[in-house]
């Protein structure tokens, strides 16, 4: 039922965690889940806060606000990544959290949800500075992680090398190396091949399987893609690839659009010698927000949360919108959407590639044997194909839209695997 926007501020309407709420809310009801499961599967099993001093390249001392929050750890260790950014909320935090541990239940793997964050600007930060905050972050939530207990992985503003300075942390404290606390790692340090390309590469995955319902090939498909980093870029570049027409690339600071297509490698080539991606000789600039506006077939917002609201949703010309961020649909758009019968595949699903092939690397670092890349793409792309059908299926089943499916699914396996467990008194 299309909720009266009159009565949402646009506060409540982005806040990822209200955003998470509702959904949570209407999976719940439909599976008719007891008041008692319900309290279960919302509350965050712990949350942290924790403060970082931490000493600045100039000698001043600076005090930093950490988080780290387990959604659930019913189905396994606790997973999920740490983001830096000035933004970063406790309400994110959770959000985030929730959302992984429905993204793993989606795919199946035997992981629950965790999420992390430090609230600060790495763009003004050194190396070294962003090496201290990381390291006494991690000594500051070292009694939470673990390979059996929560096994942390990059995200927005970090990245392998952040990892390898919170795996050598942990392991310092252990008095030995351990791999398996982190995912996301250098190959050389127990990381995995096909990571870096795991989630753009999931999207990919995904989205062909939804161009069979709309009898389309990639090469008569035309994909605006928001965000030109670890997630945009390389779906832009695998799905270019096979064929697909990337006609928009948007970014922070401006967006680019050629009808005809555009120059995947080109356009990144041009990025890395100007810093930015306006004024590429081959497209046009456009507006950033209009960008995701214009006429195409698949729109895949790959940034940040709350992209497309009840502003813009109703102009959204796309038929297929493949979510490679957490959160870039805000719960007022999903009814929007819904009306205008645009095809969700939802970021629980979408952007599970991530976690999947994460899991892979913590399989491989806990046997200490690992894979090569072919062998990690086909895995990916089985789990992937059989979740999209999973999904598909329990929304015909139930007469929902995919991501009520998503989550009808999700908070199913959850609440099966805690009464198969009991709760302990």
């Amino acid at each position: 039922m299309l909720l009266e926007q009159s009565t949402l501020s646009v506060d409540h309407e982005v806040n990822p965690w209200e955003s998470a709420a509702h959904r949570f809310d209407e999976a719940a009801e439909r599976l008719k889940l007891d008041d008692g499961m319900r309290k279960v599967l919302r509350t965050p099993s712990m949350e942290l806060t924790v403060n970082i001093p931490v000493v600045l390249d100039d000698g001043r001392i600076e005090v930093f606000t950490g988080y780290r929050v387990q959604h659930s750890i019913a189905r396994g260790p606790a997973k999920g990544g740490i983001r830096f950014a000035p933004d970063v909320s406790l309400d994110e935090v959770r959000a985030l959290a929730a959302w992984m541990t429905w993204k793993c239940a989606v795919v199946n793997i035997p992981f629950g949800g965790a999420k992390g964050g430090v609230i600060c600007e790495p763009h003004l930060l050194s190396e070294g500075e962003l090496e201290r905050i990381t390291r006494r972050y991690t000594a500051e939530i070292y009694e939470v992680i673990g390979p059996e207990r929560d096994v942390p992985a990059p995200d927005v503003n970090t990245n392998e090398q952040t990892m390898a300075w919170i795996m050598d942390t942990y392991s310092m404290h252990q008095r030995h190396t351990v791999t398996a606390v982190v995912t996301g790692k250098p190959l050389e340090l127990g990381g995995s091949l096909g990571r870096p390309e795991a989630t753009g590469r999931g999207c990919m995955f995904v989205t062909m399987q939804a161009l069979k319902r709309f009898g389309l090939a990639p090469e008569n498909t035309r994909v605006i893609i928001q965000g030109f980093g670890n997630v945009g870029g390389m779906a832009a570049r695998l799905m270019s690839r096979v064929g697909f027409k990337i006609v928009g690339i948007v970014e922070y600071d401006g967006a680019v659009y050629n009808p005809h297509g555009l120059d995947v490698e080109a356009l990144m080539d041009y990025r890395r010698e100007t810093g930015s991606i306006r004024g590429f000789p081959e497209a046009e600039d456009v507006d950033r927000y209009e960008a995701l506006l214009m006429d195409c077939d698949v729109l895949i917002p790959a940034a940040r949360e709350n992209v497309i609201t009840s502003v813009n949703a109703d102009r959204i010309k796309a038929k297929i919108l493949c979510e490679g961020a957490n959160g870039p649909t805000t719960f007022v758009a999903d009814s929007i959407l819904a009306e205008k019968k645009v095809f969700v595949i939802p970021d629980i699903l979408a952007n599970a590639g991530g976690v999947t092939v994460s899991y892979f690397e913590w399989v491989q670092d806990r046997q200490g044997y690992f894979w090569n890349e072919n062998m990690v793409n086909e895995r990916l792309e089985e789990i992937m194909v059989t979740s999209f059908n999973d999904v598909i299926g329990y929304a015909g089943k139930h007469n929902v839209n995919n991501r009520t499916a998503a989550y009808m699914l999700a908070l199913d396996r959850v609440a099966f695997a805690i009464k198969r467990r009991g709760l302990y008194a």
